[in-house]
């Protein structure tokens, strides 16, 4: 064999043995180390900040959940199963047809104006749904006491979180339909109120998914 297809061969041995280290650093090694680094500092956050009840996981503390009542016959939108705390619009984008509790799969905006006919529209009929559903004999609720984000999605759409002037103006209506006292209600909305991330980042906020899950467990013990 001449010296050409000798160096030829090194060069391949030497090339095949470099693919198989960096497959075994960078494909195995590298991917167990971060793994396992996530799973011993940060094991909520690595499996999806999973919410549980009852010993079940029942979410994510990161996606929003819907709360409907099931479709009637001809329906096409579901109507909102008012004993629970409703959360934001949901306007992400696409459907899920085996996540039947939530809609959305991909997260996405309504990418339209403030001065979009279709937005506007939206909003004018989500204000005046969020009126009616949250008024009660004892308790109306003004056009002006209704919050921005009780109209609007967020950015991504999937939203979990409310703010802490939407979940108060629901008080009354989940009292009213669970048979609780207006009190024991704004009790777990303040109890389940976080502030700003570390006092200054974002606004407050309520988690609808763990509001819930603390109303239930309410109902539960009357």
């Amino acid at each position: 064999m001449n010296n050409s297809a000798t160096n030829t061969v090194r060069l391949l041995g030497a090339g095949l043995r470099a693919l198989l280290v960096l497959t075994l650093v960078t494909g195995v090694i590298y991917p167990l180390v971060v793994t396992g680094i996530a799973q011993g500092l940060f094991g909520n956050q690595a499996n999806g900040s999973e919410t549980k009840a009852d010993g079940k996981v029942v979410g994510s503390s990161l996606i929003g959940q819907s709360y409907n009542l099931p479709l009637k016959k001809g329906q096409e939108i579901p109507e909102p199963d008012l004993k629970w705390f409703q959360g934001r619009p949901q306007n992400g984008l696409g459907t899920n047809s085996v996540n039947t509790q939530y809609s959305l799969i991909l997260s996405g905006a309504t990418n339209r104006s403030a001065d979009n006919k279709d937005l506007i529209d939206w909003v004018t009929a989500a204000k005046k749904a969020v009126v009616k559903d949250n008024s009660t004999a004892d308790y109306k609720v003004s056009p002006t006491d209704v919050p921005a984000d009780a109209v609007t999605s967020s950015g991504s759409g999937l939203d979990p979180d409310i703010s802490p002037q939407y979940a108060d103006i629901q008080v009354h209506r989940i009292a009213e339909k669970n048979g609780l006292t207006v009190g024991q209600v704004q009790k777990l909305v303040d109890e389940h109120t976080d502030g700003r991330t570390l006092g200054f980042i974002g606004e407050p906020r309520v988690n609808v998914l763990e509001l819930n899950i603390a109303l239930k467990n309410l109902l539960a013990k009357n």
